[in-house]
Order: C-alpha cells, then sequence, then structure tokens
C-alpha cells in the first residue's frame, strides 16, 4: 500500500530461497558486531526500460530466478541472526555476555514489485535539486537496523515500475553482514547471473557468475578460525538504540575527471608553497576532495574560530593487512580513519586546502596493519556498538567510495542512468561517493536545511561542481 505522502505502491511481495544445504553457523566479528545498531545499507539504481519490454511481473520473475541463483553462492544473505549467551563457567549457569552469528538455514531473502505513480526518471533525478524524498520510498526496510535481522530478511530488494517504463531497482543489505565491497560484490554477481539468462536461447553460457567465490571464513587476528566477538550483555538487543535525525536535505554533486585534476593541482601548488613537498607527491583526487568538502561545510557550519573539527573517512582494511584479505572477503572489514582536531580557523585559513588534503593523507596512510590489529584489540577489550550517540556535529564524514563498481550492474538491458541512496545511516556532515556514471566522482552530501542553504552560497565550493548533466531514459 502507499502511504498518503508517498506515490509508491508496494503490489506484490515474494521470499526467495536458495536451494537447500547443510546449515551452518558464521559468527559475526568484531567489525560486525560493532554495526549491530546502524540501518541496512540502501543504495539503488535507476535503469531505462527494458528492451525488449517486461512487464512488471515478468521483471520480478527474471530477477526473483537470478536472486536464488546467486543466494545458491551467497548463501548467508538468505539467513538470520541468532544470539548465542556465553555462560561464567563456574557451573551456575549465569549469562555473562553474547553474541551474535549467521543461521544459514536458507530462511530467505526477499524482493518486492512496487509502482510509483506519477513519477518518472526525470523525477528521481532532476538537475540542479535536492535529491526527492520520494527516493526513500525505493527502498525496502528503510527504518531496521541490524539487529532486526534476527527475524526481518538480511537482504532484499524493490523494484519500483516508474510511469515511463523505467525501474529503480533498490536494495537493503544487513551491514552487520557485509561492508560496501562485499554488497556490490554481490550485486554485481546477481547482475551478472540476471544477464546470463537473458543470452540467446542457442548460447552455452549457464546461469552463473564468471566472478571469485566469496570467502565467508571470518578473519582473526590470530590466523584460522575466528572465535565469536563477545559483547558485555546477556541480550545484544539492549545495546540498540533507534534514535532519528533532525529533517536533512541531500544533494548529488557531480565532479568532473577535469575539475578532480584542479582540486589535486591546487592541493599540490599549497603544498608546494608551504615547503611540503613529500605531502605535494602523495596528494589524491580523494585527498583533494575531501579538503574541499571538509573545509566548505565547516564554513557552512559557521563554526567558531576555536571550535576543533576533523574529517573521517572509511578505509578498506583488506589490503592493508599483513597478509592481506582477498578482495572477496564476505563481511565487513572497513574502519573510519580520522584526520587531527585543528581548529576551524586554521581549516579555513589561506593555504587550508592543501593542508586539508595532506591531513587527510596522513590519516589514510596512518592505517596500517599495525593499526588495524591495535584497533581490533582496543575493541575486545571493550565491546562497543555504533549508534547516533557517536555522531560529531563538528566533524565530516567521507563515506562509501568510488571504487565500488555500481554502474558494472547489469542486469540484462543495459548500464543504469543513475545510483542513489536511502534514507538510512545519514547525517549532518556526510558525504558518500559514487563512481560518476561517465567518469568523475559524484558526491552525496547531507547536511541539515540551514547547512545546505549556507553551502549553496559557497562560491569557492561550487566552482568545483561540475554541472548536472540529464539521464538519458534510452539507451
Amino acid at each position: 500500500m502507499a502511504s498518503s505522502s508517498s506515490p509508491v505502491r508496494v503490489v506484490s511481495r515474494r521470499t526467495v530461497k536458495p536451494p537447500p544445504r547443510p546449515r551452518e553457523l558464521i559468527p559475526l566479528t568484531s567489525w560486525d558486531t560493532a554495526m549491530l545498531s546502524t540501518n541496512y545499507i540502501q543504495k539503488g539504481l535507476l535503469f531505462a526500460a527494458a528492451q525488449p519490454p517486461f512487464s512488471a511481473a515478468g521483471l520480478v520473475d527474471h530477477l526473483e530466478a537470478a536472486l536464488a541463483d546467486a543466494l545458491a553462492v551467497y548463501y548467508p544473505l538468505a539467513g538470520r541472526f541468532v544470539t548465542i549467551q556465553h555462560r561464567d563457567g563456574k557451573g551456575n549457569g549465569d549469562a555473562v555476555g553474547s553474541s551474535v552469528s549467521v543461521d544459514c538455514g536458507g530462511q530467505g531473502a526477499e524482493i518486492l514489485l512496487a509502482v510509483a505513480d506519477g513519477v518518472a526518471a526525470a523525477d528521481v533525478v532532476p538537475p540542479d535539486a535536492d535529491v526527492p524524498s520520494v527516493v526513500r520510498s525505493f527502498f525496502p526496510l528503510a527504518d531496521a537496523v541490524c539487529y532486526d535481522g534476527h527475524e526481518l530478511p538480511l537482504f532484499a530488494a524493490q523494484v519500483t515500475e516508474l510511469a515511463d517504463g523505467c525501474v529503480f531497482l533498490g536494495f537493503a543489505c544487513n551491514h552487520s553482514l557485509a561492508d560496501g565491497t562485499a554488497f556490490w560484490n554481490f550485486v554485481n554477481a546477481w547482475a551478472e547471473i540476471a544477464r546470463t539468462r537473458l543470452a540467446p536461447p542457442d548460447s552455452a553460457r549457464a546461469p552463473t557468475t564468471t566472478m571469485r567465490p566469496p570467502l565467508f571464513e571470518r578473519w582473526s587476528p590470530e590466523g584460522g578460525a575466528a572465535a565469536p566477538a563477545v559483547l558485555p550483555v546477556a541480550d545484544p538487543s539492549t545495546l540498540v538504540e533507534r534514535l532519528s535525525m533532525p529533517p536533512l536535505r541531500e544533494r548529488m554533486l557531480h565532479f568532473s575527471e577535469e575539475s578532480l585534476a584542479a582540486l589535486k593541482e591546487r592541493a599540490r601548488r599549497e603544498l608546494l608553497d608551504a615547503g611540503d613537498s613529500a605531502g605535494a607527491a602523495a596528494v589524491t583526487r580523494f585527498q583533494a576532495l575531501a579538503a574541499l568538502t571538509w573545509r566548505a561545510i565547516t564554513r557552512a557550519r559557521r563554526l567558531a574560530p576555536e571550535q576543533e573539527t576533523v574529517c573521517r573517512a572509511s578505509a578498506n582494511n583488506r589490503g592493508r593487512l599483513r597478509p592481506p584479505l582477498p578482495a572477496e572477503y564476505f563481511g565487513n572489514s572497513i574502519d573510519a580513519v580520522a584526520t587531527a582536531p585543528v581548529r576551524a580557523a586554521e581549516l579555513l585559513a589561506p593555504g587550508g586546502h592543501g593542508w586539508a588534503a595532506a591531513a587527510v593523507g596522513r590519516a589514510v596512510a596512518a592505517h596500517t596493519d599495525a593499526d588495524i590489529r591495535a584497533r581490533v584489540a582496543a575493541w575486545t577489550a571493550q565491546p562497543i556498538v555504533y549508534t547516533m550517540r557517536f555522531f560529531d556535529a563538528a566533524g565530516v564524514l567521507m563515506g562509501s567510495s568510488p571504487r565500488f563498481d555500481m554502474y558494472g550492474c547489469d542486469f540484462g538491458w543495459g548500464k543504469a542512468l543513475a545510483a542513489r541512496s536511502g534514507k538510512a545511516n545519514k547525517w549532518d556532515g556526510k558525504a558518500s561517493l559514487f563512481p560518476g556514471r561517465d567518469g568523475g566522482i559524484d558526491a552525496e552530501v547531507v547536511l541539515l536545511p540551514e547547512h545546505m542553504a549556507a553551502l549553496e552560497q559557497d562560491k569557492e565550493f561550487w566552482a568545483a561542481v561540475s554541472p548536472d548533466a540529464a539521464p538519458a531514459t534510452k539507451e
């Protein structure tokens, strides 16, 4: 049913199960367990109308069959969480802690069909405007937190048919089960299977994926099988908080290859002028974009000169560990790295763009195997579950990654027109990076309305933003 404020109507809901297999428990690591109070990952793709045209039901049939094949390989996504209590070993049976595991019992993922009455692709991705609120209705499990995976599906997809025949595929994946790398690996595998199913009848290709199989064995700092990550409570639900954020505005802003190169060159020159030749040689496009965003949001917030601020960024641990984890590791392997705190006045001083880029670079470079292992040891000594109480009203977070292969997810009728996200895990000062459809980087910037209004008047920031191009709805 459609709500009174949304034109999106859910018209069907199906459970999709993998073939039967031996039951298995996969323990969550510290990286996974810390996410139990966060929302599900919500990312989605806007597609042109399928050619030849599918009926809405036929499209769901096609995606459902491919999803069942994908779940045969990525079977934990069809499971549920289970809590295991840990006793004190003294014979009195008291629970001294608990851990959460994935019960790979084939309970099923979910796929929904929805219709967006009167909504066309142009309404979903309007140029030079906020992300429309209707986009939030394109995602299932909108308000779920990861702990809810004890009862709710760990993965769900919503197929929303738009008025012009275009389709939005909205995905929701439990963040205690997978990080962005694992999530996009799965969606790409599902898309490849779906694409193969539409191959000509005389094709010898089987409905499978050529991607390397996922690795489900959880990482352990000692090597070998991972022990469960134990929380110091008998019931993990007592650590879950369902706090809501105030109304926010979102803009999806494009930075072209040329703009990113110019930002990097500006940072390089400022660092050379400051005598930091090492920082100048090491600066990257990401550091330059993070510096621009950090400084612009700090200006938009009108922080007091003495107020300290930091820039955080999501960092993939896989390649930093020694030995490294393979890219196919399916789970969470991320940390948030942070710059040293700096006073707002210093950050915004002349030459601050280069300084900020180098500060981000130092934070990333310091995230080594030793740092990752020290963080895991610290968590094990004092376990925490992240909640919105960790929100830093003066800081900025650069999330997601332009390295994720979002536009490689062709389900059989071409490359997506645009990528968007749902309402989950958003707060004032978060910038999520997406690959640009045709190069460059798209940044989804989320701010309080008054801060977004100020950002829109920031000439330095806006000079780096590339003009929007309306997506073609026919490939």
